[in-house]
């Protein structure tokens, strides 16, 4: 997933969203395919400004490439991490 200024964003097409309480007590909405149930999208009211895609939903997910992990602390144990980029063991704090 990676996150993308809201204002440069141009999603088309119909989401189903599904809204929840994070640990950081942030509201999430989760954006997926109505039909096939694919994760799309997802917004978090603790970075108002900000989409986060799913780069699985792209037509050239190689195309970009990741510059951080978060959640590293619930990654599985199979995943491989690139050692060369700064891990968070959950969500990174917001910049001040």
């Amino acid at each position: 997933m990676f996150a993308v200024p809201k204002a440069a964003l141009d999603i088309q097409g119909e989401l189903k969203f599904f809204e929840f309480t994070a640990d950081s007590g942030n509201k999430v909405q989760r954006g997926f395919c109505p039909t096939c149930g694919s994760p799309v999208y997802n917004e978090n009211n603790g970075f108002n400004d900000m989409g986060f895609i799913h780069a699985s939903s792209l037509d050239e997910p190689e195309r970009f490439n990741p510059s951080m992990v978060v959640f590293a602390d619930s990654a599985v144990v199979w995943d491989h991490i690139d050692p060369e980029l700064p891990r968070f063991p959950g969500m990174p704090p917001m910049p001040t």
